[in-house]
Formats: C-alpha cells, structure tokens, sequence
C-alpha cells in the first residue's frame, strides 16, 4: 500500500441487515483466497489466550482466567489489521505477499494506530483491574478455602449477584469500545485521518444504524465466545471470517 494522502472527513452510510449478510460471504470467501496468511494471524491470538491460561494457572489464580479471557478479545483489533490489509490488497488487486502485508502493518507505527492501540490496551487493563474491584467488593469478606478449587463461594447469593454484575458491567464496557472501533481501525488503515476522527466515525456509524450495528457486535461476541471455549482453537475460523468481513462493512458504512 502506497503512502495515503489526507483525506475528507469520513462520511457514513446507511447500513441493513443485507449488507451484514454481504460482508460475511465477501470475508469468508477473502479467507478461502488467503487461508494460510489468515491462520497464521489466527494463531498469534491463539498462543496468547494459551499464555494467559498458562499465566493465570501457574500463579494459582485459574479463577481470573474468566475475565481475562472476557477482556482478551478486546485485543482482537490489532490481529484484525492483517486482515483488513489482505482483504484491502484483494480487493485491490495487488500483490499478497508475507513481505508486503507485514510491511503495511510495520509502517503504521507512524501512523495513528498505535495511538489507538494505546487506547485498546489501556482499556483491556482497566477492565481486569475493575473485576478485581468487583470480586473485592462482593467476595472480599467471604469465607474461603481457593477458589481455583472451590466454587461453592460463587453459587452463594453473592457469589450470583457478583457474577451478574460483572456481567452487566463488563457486557457496557464492551458495547462502548465496539462503538468506538467497530470501523475505526480498518479506517485509520486505509485513510489518513487522526484517531478521534476515527473513533467519532466510528461511534457515529453505531448511532445512525444501531439495531444493524448492535446485532453485528452481538454476532462478533456470540462468535467469539463459541471459538474460545475448545481451547481456543475455534478463533482459527472465527478470526479470519470476522476480520476480513469487518473491512468490507467498513467499505459499505463509510465513504
């Protein structure tokens, strides 16, 4: 990809069901086209949710791999920038090399995304900085043995009260950062525009067609929940298809 040139600020579009249901059959058939290039990003995802339950099993603390797994796809937005580039060169016509991908997502470290980057991770440590604050709060004075071992603290009435307001919290943080990257990234990839132009667009996409949007970000998470529980290993699918389909919404919702 050649260098961009400054362009107009983004203008969003109009967005239906049919253009979800688009977006899926385009990215599934990107991943048929370049099977190995997406397996392969899929797989720098997959060894990372193994090192977190390695971590989190070797430190003796198996319960926080709950929601660090739960945060963990908030991650997924810089495995998917691979995605948005082969997809990008397809549909482009260019040349899908190894050297040409990974040197589009080597230049960006001048762009704007690593300061979306920033923004991501800060959000994911925040995430699992307040689950502890949770469990503290509701489980702080609670009688127990381990929890890696025992979960009877977590059937108990505060254990359930615990567990379904971490849910309804953790379940807003996600809403609010879908909003703000669902288009952002494959944006500040394919055009020269700063980050909170980016994150603006994206939020504003979400507003002007929120039952599509909400129902795209509801498919991601079901999608992703489904690929984690076999070890992980459903991502290898889940990835690619969701990645290369996020560009091709992004090239239906914004102009």
């Amino acid at each position: 990809m050649t260098d961009t040139q400054p362009s107009s600020v983004p203008e969003i579009n109009e967005v239906d069901f049919s253009d979800l249901r688009a977006s899926l059959a385009a990215g599934w058939q990107d991943f048929r086209r370049a099977p190995v290039m997406g397996l392969a990003f899929s797989a720098v995802y997959v060894l990372g949710g193994w090192l977190i339950l390695w971590a989190m099993t070797a430190s003796g603390q198996v319960w926080w791999t709950l929601p660090a797994s739960a945060g963990f796809p908030i991650l997924g937005p810089f495995i998917a920038c691979g995605y948005y580039e082969i997809s990008r060169r397809l549909e482009a016509g260019e040349p899908l090399t190894v050297r040409a991908v990974f040197g589009v997502i080597f230049r960006q470290k001048d762009r704007q995304i690593p300061a979306m980057a920033a923004v991501i991770v800060v959000y994911f440590l925040f995430w699992n900085f307040l689950s502890h604050m949770i469990f503290a709060l509701f489980l702080g004075n609670a009688t127990m043995t381990n929890v890696s071992s025992s979960v009877a603290v977590f059937l108990s009435s505060q254990g359930l009260i615990m567990l379904a307001f971490g849910t309804a919290v953790g379940a807003g943080f996600a809403v609010l950062l879908f909003c703000l990257t669902v288009v952002s990234l494959p944006l500040l990839l394919d055009r020269d525009v700063d980050f909170v132009t980016a994150m603006l667009t994206s939020f504003a996409l979400v507003q002007e067609n929120l039952r599509v949007m909400l129902a795209w970000g509801a498919l991601i998470a079901v999608a992703l929940f489904a690929g984690m529980l076999p070890g992980f290993l459903g991502l290898f699918v889940v990835l690619p298809l969701f990645g290369h389909s996020s560009w091709h919404l992004y090239r239906r919702a914004v102009t």
